[in-house]
């Protein structure tokens, strides 16, 4: 999941601040499907069954 060159870096006007930012904020969605992915591997299939019934 990755942008193309300039993505952010060619916008005219934007701060290094502001580009920062911007690429900062895209991490976010891809390092939640990370940590989710790594808990489901965590839960117990007896955790699962319990919620179920």
């Amino acid at each position: 999941m990755t942008r193309p060159a300039g993505h952010v870096t060619a916008v005219p006007g934007l701060s290094r601040t502001a580009q920062l930012k911007a690429l900062g904020n895209g991490v976010v969605p891809q390092q939640a499907v990370a940590a989710l992915r790594q808990l489901a591997a965590r839960q117990e299939p007896a955790a699962w069954q319990a919620e179920a019934a």
